[in-house]
């Protein structure tokens, strides 16, 4: 049985049918569980406890578990971000912004979670603390999903109901891919990243995954210090597109099936969903040939640390990073010029439409064997890391919003179905995700 999503555990609080501290012991025991033998990396138990049982029912997040990513500042705690090399770094003198804002709405942090070193890779492996196990296969071992994997895991299996995390090029998305949850990636300028160790300060976006879409929006507005109107136009008053042909290229059976039948459903109930080509997604290997933001701006912060420490870095986190050392200074200035025109052409393009549906990744959450350290499996990891963040990260270029939600039926691996469009278009992106969940989770062919 699925853990209960934020909503209903806190109307079960206010009808007395349980309380903070029970929520939290429940939460501490699935933390302790097989299910997250690597997905936490620090614990804060005790303290997680004591501010249980000071919470009031009342704030949003009523005393209720968070976990936060190994990349954001917690007051006291040093920021490895998945390494070794940074493990004995000086503690934090504050808490993160966005870890403050969980807080002070009654959030309690239950821990730091495991993540693909300095977040660079969306397959999730840890060569350091281990990789966490995909929550949605009990028989095979598979990849968790990166770079927030720990959070994806501890938000699936029950450990916390809100996994803080941070997506650059879907770091939040694919893990909610594969896990079968919700991750929100919101404009990135909604919410501030101070406290978090950068991967791509142009990139990177601090946002979280929860169990429903109904408590990304709740957890979203704590995040970017907003409201959010629910209310919005019916399923048949929308304009949806569907992007022909890179979104399902070398998709695999299971998520094109759940996508078509998706796409079916939302047809049958009376949605306009149009077919349509995006010209300007033929631009973007070009745009990235020297390397790219996330290269270029985590080797601008790794440089002397790699210089004193790069025997402790994973390798495959080394390799990536090391490719900004190539970039010249004329060839990044034109790659910020040419993202900002591209970024109005392709806002130009989606505007007729209310937002756009793709697979939030393309296959379904593979083995871990076949990607697990070693330089004999480099070829397939790399190939497999390409596929996972391919679609994702087009929403990060486009400095847009988006958010994935479950489509698969039982028995099937989870499939991610992502809701997208341009910067600032979050609201409807949230509403029209809210719909869409609701028909989901309704009796097929209703």
């Amino acid at each position: 049985m699925s853990p209960l999503d934020l909503h209903a555990t806190r109307e079960a609080l206010r009808a007395g049918r349980t309380d903070a501290v029970q929520c939290l012991d429940a939460a501490i025991a699935s933390a302790q569980s097989p299910a997250n033998a690597h997905t936490f990396v620090r614990t804060c138990f005790d303290s997680a406890r004591r501010e249980a049982f000071a919470a009031r029912p009342g704030q949003p997040l009523a005393g209720l578990a968070f976990s936060v990513k190994d990349l954001f500042d917690v007051q006291g705690q040093p920021t490895p971000a998945g390494s070794q090399v940074l493990a004995h770094a000086a503690p934090a003198e504050r808490d993160a912004v966005a870890v403050a804002r969980l807080r002070a709405a009654g959030g309690v942090l239950i821990g730091r979670t495991n993540m693909t070193e300095f977040a660079f890779s969306g397959v999730g492996v840890n060569p350091h603390h281990g990789t966490p196990a995909n929550a949605a296969d009990a028989q095979t071992v598979r990849v968790p999903g990166g770079s927030s994997s720990g959070a994806g895991i501890s938000v699936a299996t029950g450990a916390a109901f809100v996994g803080l995390g941070s997506d650059t090029g879907g770091s939040i998305r694919i893990p909610a891919a594969l896990n079968g949850i919700v991750g929100f990636k919101s404009t990135a300028r909604l919410v501030p990243t101070d406290g978090a160790l950068p991967l791509s300060t142009t990139l990177d976006t601090a946002c979280a995954m929860t169990r429903s879409v109904r408590d990304a929006i709740l957890v979203h507005e704590i995040l970017a210090d907003r409201r959010v109107r629910r209310e919005g136009p019916a399923l048949a008053a929308l304009r949806l597109a569907v992007v022909q042909p890179l979104f399902l290229d070398e998709a695999d059976a299971t998520v094109r099936g759940a996508f078509e039948r998706t796409l079916a459903r939302l047809r049958a109930h009376g949605a306009r969903i149009d077919t349509i080509e995006l010209p300007p997604l033929a631009e973007l290997p070009g745009l990235n040939a020297t390397g790219g933001f996330s290269a270029a701006e985590s080797y601008a912060w790794h440089r002397l640390l790699l210089e004193r420490s790069g025997a402790g870095y994973d390798p495959r986190v080394a390799q990536r990073i090391l490719k900004g050392a190539t970039m010249k200074t004329w060839e990044y200035l034109d790659l910020v010029r040419a993202r900002a025109a591209w970024i109005a052409r392709m806002t130009q393009a989606l505007a007729p439409y209310d937002a756009v549906l793709s697979p939030t990744v393309p296959i379904t959450a593979p083995a871990l064997a076949g990607v697990a350290p070693g330089e004999e499996r480099d070829a397939e990891f790399f190939r497999i890391n390409a596929l996972l963040l391919r679609n994702p990260s087009v929403v990060n270029m486009l400095d847009g919003c988006a958010i994935s939600l479950p489509c698969h039926v039982a028995g099937e691996l989870p499939v991610g179905l992502m809701i997208w469009h341009a910067a600032l278009h979050d609201e409807a992106v949230l509403r029209i995700a809210l719909q869409v969940e609701a028909l989901l989770a309704g009796p097929q062919g209703a």
